[in-house]
This record gives C-alpha cells, sequence and structure tokens, in this order.
C-alpha cells in the first residue's frame, strides 16, 4: 500500500469554499488508469488530477484528468489549480515571483503563466493548447428548451444562438434571456442525448450562458451541465470558456486585437466563481485564447491506495 500526499484547491476563486474544488494526488507513479477512476470517484468532484513527471524534462509535470465517471484530455481548472499548485510547490521562478509552467496533458503541452501578490491568492493563465472549431447542431430552440425545462422565447438574445464547439472537449452553447432564465434551467440527460449524441467517449455537455450578470465587472453569466460525465452542475468550468471562446467570436465580432471578459459561474450554487476569458483576433478570426483565474489550497492529506 502505497502513500500518497494529496492536496484540495479552490479554483477560479480568490478564497476558500468558492469556485470549482480540484483534488490533485502526487505521487500517481503505479496507478493504472483504472484505479485513478477509482480514485476520482471516491473524491466525486467535477475533476480529479494525477501529477506525474514530465515525458520531455524541459516540462515541469505531466497530468491525467478525470470526472467521476471519465477521464479527459484536458480541462481549465484542473490546469489553473496544477500550475497553482506546483508554483506553491516551490517550481522555479523568475526574480519577479512568476513562473512559466508547461503542463503534459492528453491534449498535448499546456503553457501556464503564474504569478502572486503579496497577501493575495496565486493566479495562473494559460494559453489554449487547441482552439474552438464548431460543430454540427441541428436541435431546434424548441427541442433545446424543453431539455433544459426553458420556454423556447427563452433560448437566444440578440443574434446568440445555439452553437457547438470544441477546444478538446465538447459542449453545446446556449444563450438564454437572461438571469432568471439562467437560473430555472434543470437539463434533462435523457432529452440532451438528442441535441448532443456523444463525440467520441464524451457527450457534449450544455453551457448555459446570458449577458445579464450579477458581478458589475463581468461580461457573461454562465452554468454548466454534464450528468453523463457525473457532474450534475459545474461550479466553474475552464474547458467550457475555452470551447465558449469560439461562440463570442463567431457572433458577437469583436474587433481585432486583444480583448478579454471575466464570466462568472456557479452562483446559483452557492460556489460563485470567476473565469478570465482573454481572446485575440485578426481579420474577424480567433488566432489565440488564454483562460486564467485564481486558486486557494484548501486541504491536504495522504491517500493510502
Amino acid at each position: 500500500m502505497a502513500a500518497r500526499r494529496y492536496e484540495i484547491y479552490d479554483v477560479f476563486t480568490d478564497r476558500a469554499l468558492a469556485g470549482n474544488p480540484l483534488a490533485i494526488v502526487r505521487d500517481s507513479d503505479g496507478l493504472t488508469g483504472e484505479a485513478m477512476q477509482a480514485i476520482a470517484a471516491e473524491f466525486n468532484l467535477s475533476e480529479t488530477v494525477f501529477v506525474g513527471p514530465p515525458e520531455n524534462p524541459a516540462h515541469t509535470a505531466s497530468l491525467r484528468i478525470f470526472t467521476p465517471k471519465t477521464e479527459l484530455p484536458f480541462a481549465g481548472h484542473p490546469t489553473v489549480g496544477s500550475a497553482i499548485a506546483l508554483y506553491e510547490g516551490k517550481a522555479p521562478a523568475a526574480p519577479d515571483g512568476t513562473a512559466l509552467i508547461v503542463l503534459e496533458e492528453k491534449i498535448g503541452p499546456v503553457r501556464c503563466a503564474v504569478s502572486a501578490t503579496p497577501g493575495r491568492a496565486s493566479f495562473a493563465e494559460f494559453d489554449l493548447p487547441r482552439l474552438p472549431v464548431p460543430a454540427a447542431l441541428s436541435a431546434e430552440p424548441e427541442l433545446i428548451a424543453a431539455a433544459l425545462s426553458l420556454d423556447a422565447d427563452e433560448i437566444g438574445f440578440e443574434n446568440h444562438r445555439a452553437s457547438a464547439w470544441s477546444a478538446g472537449v465538447p459542449y453545446v452553447c446556449v444563450p438564454v434571456a437572461g438571469l432568471e432564465a439562467a437560473a430555472s434551467a434543470r437539463l434533462d440527460p435523457r432529452l440532451w442525448l438528442d441535441i448532443a449524441p456523444p463525440s467520441g467517449n464524451l457527450i457534449p455537455g450544455a453551457y448555459v450562458y446570458c449577458r445579464e450578470t450579477v458581478g458589475e465587472d463581468c461580461a457573461f453569466h454562465a452554468r454548466m451541465f454534464a450528468p453523463h460525465d457525473g457532474i450534475v452542475e459545474d461550479p466553474a468550468t475552464g474547458s467550457a470558456a475555452a470551447a465558449f471562446a469560439g461562440a463570442l467570436v463567431a457572433f458577437d465580432a469583436p474587433v481585432d486585437g486583444p480583448g478579454h471578459h471575466w464570466i462568472e459561474q456557479g452562483v446559483e450554487m452557492g460556489r460563485p466563481s470567476r473565469i478570465r476569458l482573454e481572446v485575440e483576433t485578426a481579420g474577424g478570426a480567433l488566432t489565440a485564447a488564454r483562460i486564467g483565474g485564481h486558486a486557494v489550497r484548501v486541504a491536504d492529506g495522504t491517500l493510502f491506495v
């Protein structure tokens, strides 16, 4: 029986008991994929990450990421949380306190910049390893509304309509009229399969968003449902924000150059989260995007498996 260190970080928040909790298992050598999946089910958080040595010695670490039911090739809050945990575990930093951390995930290397300000939670931002690409979506608004327990006239705002995107993990991005509609959303897993059939071994989650927000400095309010992955609702979803970057550029057509947007999530769950999405466009097309947020350590312990 091995003794393996683990930590719990709350991610996409600068205070404990908010954001999205993440289990980070250190010393994962010797664990099979089946064992990792069982441990993730034991923690029963949205994601559990297993840290191992990198294949490329120039990189910082390798990661395997699991929901309670499946392995993911890439995810946002495990990337941010793991980068900050490694930074706070004394990864090499520049004189100004910043560090570049490269994490090997199934999708490929993910570059993360981490920084800390005395008295404040650490912040990490990573470059999307893959830009979002659209997928076919033929479901009518009436069917999408029924799957989310909403009325058809609550689906869409301005020129935004439901669309499917993936930046490594697939999502259906569903715009809704405002905060009231977002708060009323309840996903029917059976009806959702008629809208979003499996993509490989993953069933696209439902990313519900609106322009109306609770926080004055936020650009969008979001909720994410992925019951088929064992996640009834997620407090903060970086991979969904990465996919949403495609919808944002497609519908809002931002001017060329960089722009950043804060997305609030988890409000209805009592786990308020803030995700920073930065996009760069040229010629009307998305050329780069980054996801960022804070994280704080709330627990650590030993796993005996």
